[in-house]
């Protein structure tokens, strides 16, 4: 069987706070390594997914609903539900990464980087799918 849990896809959170939040795969660990013996990826994901917005909303209002509250973190394959679509937000490698979980600050600045990210690919209309909350 192929490996589909690559970059880019987007997968379902199915365990512990974040689940049934929708996440994107920033790089996968298909062996585990010396830490993590089983196979995970480290996934950044939408927390709070914008609201609604209408054409008679003014900017000020259109601004504060288009909000983004992201997270990353390492999940075990396990706890993550692969989805047939994948999102190409162009991450920054040297920020987004598994030594950013070690200093505080240094996830903070993480945080930022993908919530930039992600709410410049919303306010583009692209992945519409991805920043909708799963209904369920």
């Amino acid at each position: 069987m192929g490996k589909f849990l690559k970059s880019g896809r987007v997968v379902l959170v199915l365990a512990g706070r974040y689940a049934g939040k929708k996440a994107v795969i920033v790089k996968n660990h298909d062996d585990g390594d010396q830490r993590r013996p089983y196979g995970h990826a480290l996934v950044a994901g939408i927390n709070r997914y914008p609201l609604k917005v209408t054409r008679k909303m003014n900017k000020k209002k259109t601004a504060k609903r288009s909000k983004i509250k992201p997270f990353v973190r390492v999940f075990n394959y396990n706890h993550l539900m692969p989805t047939r679509y994948s999102v190409d937000v162009a991450l920054d490698k040297q920020v987004v990464n598994k030594d950013a979980f070690a200093e505080p600050s240094k996830k903070r600045r993480a945080v930022r980087e993908v919530k930039q990210k992600l709410e410049e690919r919303y306010k583009s209309g692209k992945n519409r799918w991805f920043f909708q909350k799963l209904r369920f």
